[in-house]
C-alpha cells in the first residue's frame, strides 16, 4: 500500500498533479499484470494500453511473446550532443495470496489515507508518477529539454527482465538508448543523528543469483521410513542449514557513505560499518525497529531466502524427488563464486546431494550519487523541500 500523505513534503509539489497520479496508479493496479515467472503470465499489454490512453497516443511497442508488451515514448531534445534521460517503470507485479489481504489487492481502493493494492510500492506508484511528469513534455505543454527525454513502460521486471529490459537491450538497443536512467525505488526521508531530514537516493541494487536445488531419492513405502533415501529430507536439511548459518558480511563503499550521511554518534556508526560488530548491532536495532534491521542486514550481507519448496508424489510414499528455490542476492564486490563458496561451506558434504541450477545470475550494480544526474536530483529535492542533503542508498 502507498500513503497518499507520504513524507508530507510530497504534498507541497505544485508541478505534479497528484489526482492524475492517483487515477493512473489505480488503473495500473486494476490491470492485474501478475508475473508468476511463466512466459504466458504478466499480461503487461493491458497497462501498455492504459498508458496509450493516458498519453493520448501510442508509443513504440515491443512484444517478444503474446501479452508481454513494453512501450517506449521518446521526446527529442534540442541539442543532439546533450545527454538523454530515461524514466523507466515496470508494469508487472508479483503474485498475491488473497487470504493475507484485508482488502482486494487489485481494487486500488483508497482508505485510511492509503492506496491499497499489489504493486503500489513496487513500483506502480513510480510508474504512474513518472508518466504524469513525462506527459507535459510529450504533449508539448512544456518545452523540450536539451537532451532526449524517454519514458519506458517495461514488462517482466519481476522475473529478471528476460521478456522485458534484457530483451530490449539485446534486440533493440537503439530504442532504449540513454545516458541517464531513473527507476525504482523511492525512499522516504530519514532523520539524521542530529535530527535533520536527509534524502536517500538509490544508486544501485543487489544482484539476484537465484538457485534451484534438486535432490533425488529412492521411493519406498512410507510406513517403514527408517534408513530410507528421502529426497524431501535432504531438501529440508539443506534449507535449514541455509537459514541457520550466518551469511557473509560485505561493508561496501555505498553503505559507508549511507551511514556517514546519517551523522550518527561515533559508536553507532562504528557498529554499523565494522564487520565484527554489525550482526550484534542488527539484533539491537531489531528489538525496536525490525523493518529497519532487515534493511541493514540486506545492505551488509549476502542474503539467502528459501521461498519455494516442493517434493514427493503421495503421502504414503518416500519422496524420490524434491526441489527448493532460493532467492540469493549479492552486494557489490560479491559474485557467483561468493555464492558457491558459501553454499559449499554451509551444506558441507550435503552439497553434492543436489543438482544446483542458476536460474538467474545478475551482478550487483552501483552508479554513485555525483555527476549531472546527482546534481539534478539534488536540485529537485531543494526545490521541493529546501534541502539538498542526499545520501546514497542500495
Amino acid at each position: 500500500m502507498t500513503s497518499i500523505e507520504s513524507g508530507k513534503a510530497g504534498l507541497a509539489m505544485t508541478d505534479i498533479k497528484s489526482g492524475e497520479t492517483l487515477e493512473l496508479l489505480q488503473a495500473l493496479i486494476r490491470n492485474e499484470c501478475v508475473n508468476t515467472g511463466e512466459p504466458e503470465s504478466g499480461h503487461e499489454d493491458r497497462s501498455v494500453a492504459t498508458l496509450a490512453d493516458f498519453f493520448d497516443t501510442q508509443g513504440v511497442e515491443y512484444e517478444p511473446l503474446p501479452g508481454r508488451r513494453s512501450v517506449v515514448y521518446r521526446v527529442p531534445g534540442t541539442d543532439p550532443s546533450a545527454p538523454a534521460l530515461m524514466l523507466m517503470g515496470h508494469l508487472d507485479v508479483v503474485p498475491v495470496s488473497r487470504d493475507g489481504w484485508s482488502r482486494d489487492p487489485f481494487a486500488g481502493e483508497v482508505a485510511e489515507g492509503m492506496v491499497w493494492g499489489r504493486g503500489t510500492v513496487d513500483m506502480l506508484n513510480l510508474t504512474a508518477s513518472m508518466a504524469v511528469a513525462f506527459r507535459p513534455y510529450l504533449q508539448g505543454d512544456l518545452p523540450p529539454l536539451a537532451g532526449d527525454l524517454v519514458y519506458l513502460g517495461v514488462a517482466d521486471e519481476e522475473a529478471g527482465g528476460v521478456h522485458g529490459a534484457k530483451w530490449l537491450v539485446e534486440q533493440h538497443p537503439e530504442a532504449v538508448a540513454c545516458d541517464f536512467l531513473l527507476t525504482e525505488i523511492a525512499f522516504p526521508p530519514l532523520r539524521s543523528g542530529k535530527g535533520d531530514l536527509v534524502y536517500p537516493v538509490k544508486v544501485g541494487e543487489k544482484g539476484p543469483h537465484w538457485r534451484r536445488f534438486t535432490a533425488s531419492g529412492t521411493p519406498a513405502h512410507g510406513s517403514q521410513p527408517h534408513g530410507t533415501d528421502n529426497a524431501l529430507v535432504k531438501a529440508a536439511r539443506a534449507i535449514t542449514a541455509v537459514v541457520d548459518s550466518p551469511s557473509p558480511v560485505a561493508i561496501t563503499d555505498e553503505w559507508r557513505a549511507f551511514v556517514a550521511g546519517l551523522e550518527l554518534d561515533e559508536d553507532r556508526a562504528e557498529a554499523l560499518t565494522n564487520p565484527d560488530l554489525i550482526d550484534a548491532e542488527i539484533e539491537r536495532i531489531a528489538e525496536s525497529r525490525p523493518g529497519y534491521a532487515r534493511y541493514v542486514h540486506a545492505c551488509t550481507h549476502l542474503t539467502l531466502s528459501p521461498n519455494v519448496a516442493t517434493g514427493g508424489t503421495k503421502l504414503n510414499t518416500v519422496a524420490d524427488a524434491a526441489e527448493a528455490q532460493i532467492d540469493i542476492r549479492v552486494l557489490p564486490g560479491q559474485d557467483e563464486l561468493t555464492v558457491e563458496g558459501h553454499l559449499r561451506k554451509v551444506l558441507g558434504p550435503g552439497f553434492d546431494d543436489f543438482e544446483i541450477e542458476a536460474t538467474m545470475d545478475h551482478p550487483a550494480n552501483s552508479s554513485g550519487i555525483g555527476g549531472l544526474l546527482g546534481e539534478a536530483i539534488g536540485d529537485g529535492f531543494e526545490h521541493l523541500t529546501g534541502s539538498r542533503r542526499t545520501i546514497p542508498a542500495i
